[in-house]
């Protein structure tokens, strides 16, 4: 009785659980070149859900892309730990393996990632080869390039990267990935090094992928544009620190935190008739986290309170707690001035609570 239960029991976790997420995640270098350690992650929270695609957007240097790696194994985590479907990411050769089984990383440069000398149908079965699954290698490698979109396979398989365009390579990089039968990709990047023209048609077939195959994704991006075309929660990231998070409908047309707004208001569509925020001071640099909110320095909330409110302003000496990975509590910000909490730990506040209210400005 019990043998068969806990299979049943098994299956339904593996169905709520999320597809991937970390918990209060710290990756920290050491000291090097006479600079401190770096934290790189410093506490964050993220989950994607089985089918849903995560948009994680932010400057260079804030720590996205050491999440990214954390994520599929390829950083050790100094703190905290990640989870597949509930389970708790090990990091042995054995564990790892069988992670990257699961969860794939899609590079933003396909030129690199793709070695010049293999042909297209090297590339993609090379993963397989690596995890042994060599039975059904040639009908695998054709699948994998016809979800990719580039079909008839047999159209490619002979090319190597120099004969092909760099959305074409990028395909070959997805395929590579798809090969392995992931559930979750995490693309770091993906269209960056191609041509307009080009990324559409790669963040459509993202999108295809999640809806014909059940993919979850998190996409890696600076750009919060992006985010609006492919995603269904963003979370955006500012040294180490996860900032503000919420569907893409409540972040980009209601953003709450001022580094979110002063992304979203370089954007060419933003639809905001005042000029563009240009932020000041030095951009995020993770040996020299500030005290209080690690975003004060540079805030345009903060610099435009007058000099005794900047004297006793929380902002200066008040750390803001890790935001909860839980999408159950709507959109969420880390911001001392978007608005009060009224809960223990003010300063990670529900932001569509403050929506419509004047807490969130400068007194």
């Amino acid at each position: 009785m019990s043998t068969t239960a806990e299979p049943a029991a098994d299956a339904r976790r593996d169905a709520e659980a999320p597809a991937l997420e970390v918990r209060d995640l710290e990756v920290t270098y050491p000291p090097r070149g006479g600079r401190g350690p770096a934290h790189a992650v410093d506490g964050a929270d993220l989950r994607i859900g089985q089918g849903e695609i995560v948009a994680l957007i932010g400057e260079s240097g804030c720590g996205k892309s050491t999440l990214a790696r954390a994520l599929v194994g390829l950083v050790k985590p100094t703190g905290g730990e990640v989870r597949y479907r509930g389970d708790v990411l090990g990091h042995s050769n054995a564990a790892l393996k069988e992670h990257r089984r699961h969860v794939q990383l899609v590079l933003q440069d396909p030129g690199g990632a793709l070695n010049p000398r293999q042909t297209v149908y090297d590339a993609v079965a090379e993963g397989p080869r690596l995890h042994g699954m060599t039975g059904d290698l040639n009908a695998r490698v054709h699948n994998a390039l016809s979800q990719a979109g580039l079909r008839p396979p047999e159209d490619f398989i002979g090319r190597y990267p120099h004969e092909m365009s760099g959305g074409q390579q990028q395909r070959v990089v997805i395929a590579g990935a798809l090969a392995l039968g992931p559930s979750v990709v995490v693309a770091d990047e993906p269209v960056a090094s191609l041509d307009a023209s080009v990324r559409g048609e790669i963040l459509k077939l993202l999108l295809d992928l999640r809806d014909e195959l059940g993919l979850s994704a998190l996409v890696v991006s600076h750009d919060l544009g992006l985010a609006w075309n492919i995603a269904d929660r963003v979370a955006v990231m500012y040294l180490g620190r996860i900032v503000e998070v919420g569907t893409v409908e409540e972040v980009l047309l209601h953003p709450q935190h001022p580094y979110t707004k002063a992304l979203l208001s370089v954007l060419p569509d933003s639809g905001h008739d005042r000029s563009p925020t240009l932020l000041t001071g030095e951009p995020p640099d993770p040996t020299a986290i500030p005290d209080g909110c690690r975003f004060h320095p540079r805030c345009p909330l903060f610099a435009g309170l007058d000099e005794d409110a900047r004297r006793t302003a929380r902002c200066t000496t008040d750390d803001l707690p890790v935001l909860s990975a839980d999408p159950s509590l709507g959109a969420q910000v880390a911001c001392h001035l978007a608005g009060e909490s009224r809960d223990e730990g003010a300063g990670a506040t529900k932001a569509g609570d403050d929506r419509d209210k004047d807490s969130g400005a400068a007194r």
